[in-house]
C-alpha cells in the first residue's frame, strides 16, 4: 500500500468534512494489511500535523479545522481496539496536555500507543490543575510524566510542575518527558525548563521512553539531547 497517496486522499476528505469518505479510507487501509500501529502515527500523526499547520499559517478556517479535528478524533477512537498489546513493561506513565482539541488528540494517541507498547497510562487530558497532577502523581507513582501540547503562555506553568514534584519527592524517580506545541517549535526550552526527555512524535516517544529505560541518571539528559539530534523527524509536528 502507498501511504503517502492514501495520507493525501484521507487529507482531502478530511478538508472536506466527508466523514463517510475519511472512514472508507481508513477501511480501505485496514483491508491492506496496514497495522493499526502504522496507521497511528503515519497517518492520522501526519494528518493531525498538518491541519494544525494549516490552520496556524491561516490556510484553513476554523471551521474546517474542527471538522478535521473531529473526524480524525472520531477514527482514533474506532482504530484504538485494534492496536497489538504488548506484554507488560511494569512501566507507568502520566499523560497531560493543554485543553484545545488538537492537544488532546495528540496525547490521546500517544496514550493510546504507549498501552499497547506494555504501559500502564493514566491520561488525564487537558485543564487539570498542577495541585491536581501532583495528587496522582503522589498516588500513582508514575516513572515517567509526559506533558504534550503546551501553548507559550504554559511554558512556565510546566516548569513549576516539574519544580513542584520533584521538591516534594512525590515520585522521586520520574523523568518529565514534553512534545508538542512551543516544544516543538523552540529548540531547547524543553532543556531549559528542567524536563528529561523530547519528543517531536508519538513514535520518537516511544523509542526516547524505552532507551531512558536503559540510561543511568547522570546521563539521562545527555541521552535525550543526543536522540533529538540523530532521530529522523518523519513529520512535521507542532501542536
Amino acid at each position: 500500500m502507498n501511504l503517502d497517496k492514501i495520507t493525501a486522499r484521507y487529507l482531502e476528505k478530511l478538508f472536506e468534512g466527508d466523514r463517510i469518505g475519511c472512514r472508507n479510507i481508513l477501511g480501505e487501509a485496514l483491508q491492506t494489511g496496514t497495522p493499526a500501529r502504522v496507521i497511528y502515527t503515519d497517518l492520522f500523526w501526519t494528518a493531525m500535523s498538518v491541519v494544525e499547520n494549516r490552520y496556524r499559517n491561516h490556510e484553513i478556517d476554523i471551521v474546517t479545522e474542527h471538522m478535521a479535528t473531529r473526524i480524525n478524533r472520531t477514527l482514533v477512537d474506532q482504530l484504538q481496539s485494534k492496536l497489538p498489546r504488548s506484554d507488560s513493561r511494569n512501566m507507568k506513565m502520566i499523560i497531560a496536555c493543554s485543553d484545545d482539541e488538537p492537544e488532546e488528540l495528540g496525547a490521546q494517541m500517544c496514550a493510546d500507543l504507549f498501552e499497547s507498547d506494555g504501559w500502564e497510562v493514566k491520561f488525564l487530558g487537558g485543564g487539570v490543575p498542577n495541585d491536581e497532577i501532583l495528587a496522582v502523581v503522589a498516588n500513582f507513582k508514575p516513572d515517567i510524566i509526559f506533558l504534550y501540547g503546551t501553548k507559550p503562555s504554559g511554558a512556565p506553568d510546566v516548569r513549576r510542575l516539574i519544580d513542584t514534584v520533584r521538591a516534594v519527592g512525590a515520585a522521586p524517580n520520574v523523568r518529565f518527558m514534553l512534545s508538542g506545541g512551543i516544544f516543538n517549535r523552540a529548540e531547547g526550552l524543553w532543556d531549559e525548563i528542567g524536563a528529561d526527555m523530547f519528543a517531536p512524535t508519538a513514535k520518537e516517544a516511544l523509542e526516547i521512553a524505552l532507551t531512558d529505560q536503559h540510561a543511568q541518571p547522570d546521563t539521562r539528559r545527555h541521552r535525550r539531547k543526543s536522540a533529538k539530534n540523530t532521530t529522523p523527524q518523519e513529520e512535521p509536528v507542532s501542536v
